[in-house]
């Protein structure tokens, strides 16, 4: 039986917490054998979304193959939330100094920092939050635009939605990565990704405008990237010519329609690449005739430093 222990941290994000607890509940559900224990140093805990959680203030006794969790908390700044007493930090590092696996999401690595587990270790966190991680923590190496970091027990990932990443690498480290697949296939998770994925998707990257043209022709292109699309008909789902289309599109996301679909693709091919398939599949499945333009804007992408 692995117990596994969240910390919580008074204003704690509730998908921070409720994702990686899912994830541990669904495989204890598959008789994989976890308990899960919430913790805090009072009683009542409130949350960034309202609700007031009750968790215990008694740690329960803990075992090498246990974990703890430390979900992140609302914090513009790492300064302004998040004060845990020396006790309670203690009990992190004497927990990874019996050989345990300690893990946070979000602003949680700044609990992690506190109590001297970041220093001489990779880790990341949120990106808003990357830069003040690294002033506070400058023997930790922060690792930009990633979902989660692991480093000798030390598991850090980014923000809210990529605790349940991080869960479930943990349980493929542990049971293997067909039982991981069968717990994201039961929460219904699009895709089980890898920890060097980059925290957003090219989906959103491009969509920090309020061009309705231009989203409307993104939806199209978001739904059908692996397929033929002729300018003629995007500028027509767009209701506008195509050289306004072009120029609109341009604009608002800096790429043409057709280097916006061909990032789509790169993406996914990438990440099809990342869980085993080979360049020419993963090429065919996104739309690509053969693997050769897909190797030319892999290694374009790569010269730009990871795209537009």
């Amino acid at each position: 039986m692995t117990r596994v222990v969240f910390l919580l941290v008074p204003h704690v994000h509730l998908l921070d917490l409720a994702g990686p607890a899912q994830v541990f509940s669904t495989a204890a559900d598959h008789g994989l054998g976890y308990r899960s224990a919430y913790v805090a140093e009072q009683e009542d805990v409130p949350t960034a979304q309202g609700v007031t959680l009750r968790a215990a203030t008694a740690w329960p006794r803990l075992a090498p193959g246990d974990l703890v969790v430390v979900p992140g908390w609302r914090a513009p700044r790492l300064r302004s939330n998040g004060a845990l007493t020396a006790a309670t930090l203690d009990r992190l590092t004497a927990h990874h100094a019996a050989g345990g696996t300690v893990a946070s999401v979000c602003a949680g690595a700044d609990a992690l920092g506190r109590a001297g587990l970041l220093d001489g270790r990779r880790c990341t966190t949120h990106h808003d939050l990357q830069d003040e991680l690294a002033r506070r923590y400058r023997r930790a190496t922060v690792v930009r635009d990633v979902l989660y970091v692991v480093d000798d027990r030390v598991v850090t990932s980014a923000g809210i939605a990529s605790g349940i990443d991080l869960a479930l690498h943990l349980v493929a480290v542990r049971h293997g990565p067909a039982a991981a697949a069968r717990i994201a296939r039961e929460m219904v998770v699009y895709a089980r990704r890898n920890g060097d994925e980059r925290q957003t998707s090219a989906m959103l990257r491009h969509r920090g405008h309020l061009v309705d043209a231009v989203h409307r022709v993104q939806d199209l292109i978001d739904a059908r990237f692996d397929t033929r699309l002729g300018l003629a008909d995007l500028a027509a789902a767009s209701g506008v010519s195509e050289r306004t289309l072009t120029r609109h599109f341009t604009e608002a996301t800096g790429l043409t329609p057709l280097r916006y679909q061909q990032e789509l693709r790169v993406e996914r091919a990438e990440h099809l690449i990342a869980h085993g398939a080979t360049t020419e599949t993963a090429a065919r499945a996104v739309g690509f005739q053969d693997a050769r333009m897909l190797r030319r804007l892999r290694a374009a992408r790569t010269e730009a430093g990871g795209g537009a």
